[in-house]
């Protein structure tokens, strides 16, 4: 059998008070961690302090130092 490039990602394990962006889709934008269980993961946005619950869905890309909460988009 021939073998295939795979692409291959990991939960990352996030934990509650971490400082997060999300690049694309429509849960772009910084966010901090409230909330970790097992199957979801509740964030809240420190510009409006709304607050989301959602299934886990979190991927590591990279990490990197910065400005937290960016304000220029």
């Amino acid at each position: 059998m021939a073998e295939e490039m795979v692409v291959v990602f990991r939960p990352y394990p996030l934990v509650v008070g971490q400082k997060i962006r999300i690049e694309g889709g429509g849960r772009a934008g910084d966010w901090l961690v409230i909330g970790v269980n097992e199957r979801t993961v509740t964030l809240r946005c420190p510009v409006s302090l709304r607050e989301f619950e959602w299934s886990r869905f979190c991927y590591l890309v990279e990490e990197r130092e910065g400005q937290w909460p960016r304000r220029d988009g």
